[in-house]
């Protein structure tokens, strides 16, 4: 029997432990399916920190949240079992020792048969959770969603960062070099050899002004073409959003996405092999009426949801076309292929 949230009818919303969208911990459910956990780790930020007061903010604000999604016509807490899977404790003043604990525990989680949906913490938490997940399915797929690359060698001599972790998640075989892309790049960068560098390691950009000029579904039918069948993980840096969206981050940059294009392009990706996700680099100290927190708890909903309207799928098979896609999807994944094609692969030949 799935455990559900609390019943807002009968306990108000702003009553109650805040558990993720109130949701049982998991130490009240014999399985869970998919568990939301939070890593309050911040070490890894060059600007502002705060980021590891995040899952407690996030968590308070996924008080909003109600049982049904009609973004993606599903019930996700009635699919199957979500838990609120608490913190990962880590140790505050070593990352390297943060991010074996992260790999370590998040691969315990991985072992009992549930997804995961991590709230940080910064960026550097991705590369234990890659690690945690590659280990089960291989390397994946990523589409990682941020105002920057996070591909730099170093910051400051130090390899492991909030700027550093897709460098060395590619460095260490997790992902497919295949299938990487970014979604809402912009900015000013150290040099043009920065795009140099993370073209040689396989990713594709899709900047903001992309997804502002060809719009929602030509952004989705690029990424499902690239990310075909494969597993694919998503890791959501809120910076994606400009700073009118998410004040609330710690290194905002302008001229970002809004929560409707990110939420819009995440609901296109129904269907596709999603295994594992993060949303990182919430800071609630430069958030205003909790605007950030509020967009950071409805796509990790919708993150939920996407796994969920998986395992509600799970029993209608269709057969598969060469590249991952089946026959209900072609439209959505080919359609201006060409063009699609051109903005994931890269903007280095524009930028010249």
């Amino acid at each position: 029997m799935v455990i559900g949230p609390t019943d807002s009818s009968v306990v108000p919303r702003y009553a109650g432990p805040a558990t993720f969208a109130r949701l049982p911990r998991i130490d009240q459910v014999p399985k869970a399916d998919v568990a939301v956990i939070g890593v309050p780790f911040d070490t890894g930020v060059s600007y502002r920190p705060g980021a590891r007061f995040a899952p407690s903010a996030v968590r308070e604000a996924s008080r909003l949240l109600r049982p049904y999604n009609p973004g993606l016509d599903v019930s996700p807490f009635e699919e199957f079992q979500v838990v609120d899977g608490g913190d990962i404790s880590v140790n505050p003043f070593h990352i390297g020792e943060a991010i074996e604990t992260i790999d370590a525990e998040s691969s315990a989680l991985l072992d009992t048969g549930a997804q995961l949906v991590t709230i940080g913490g910064d960026h550097t938490i991705a590369l234990p959770l890659l690690r945690a997940v590659s280990r089960k399915h291989g390397p994946v797929a990523l589409l990682h969603f941020d105002a920057h690359l996070d591909t730099w060698d170093t910051y400051f001599n130090e390899a492991y960062t909030h700027g550093t972790p897709f460098r060395r998640a590619v460095e260490e075989g997790l992902l497919d070099t295949e299938a990487l892309s970014h979604v809402g790049t912009r900015g000013p960068l150290y040099g043009k050899s920065d795009l140099e560098d993370d073209k040689r390691l396989g990713f594709g950009i899709v900047t903001s002004a992309d997804v502002m000029r060809r719009g929602v579904d030509e952004t989705v039918s690029a990424l499902r073409d690239r990310i075909g069948n494969r597993p694919l993980y998503v890791s959501i840096d809120i910076d994606v959003l400009d700073p009118a969206h998410a004040p609330g981050t710690g290194t905002p940059e302008a001229g970002g996405m809004t929560s409707r294009e990110l939420l819009e392009i995440l609901r296109g990706l129904a269907g596709l092999n999603l295994v594992g996700a993060d949303v990182v680099e919430v800071a609630p100290a430069y958030d205003h009426a909790d605007i950030t927190s509020v967009a950071a708890s409805h796509v990790a909903y919708d993150l939920v949801s996407l796994m969920a309207l998986n395992a509600k799928n799970a029993q209608r098979t269709a057969p598969t076309r060469p590249g991952g896609t089946t026959p209900t999807q072609s439209t959505s994944a080919n359609a201006g292929q060409g063009t699609a094609r051109r903005s994931v692969d890269n903007l280095l030949e524009e930028a010249k």
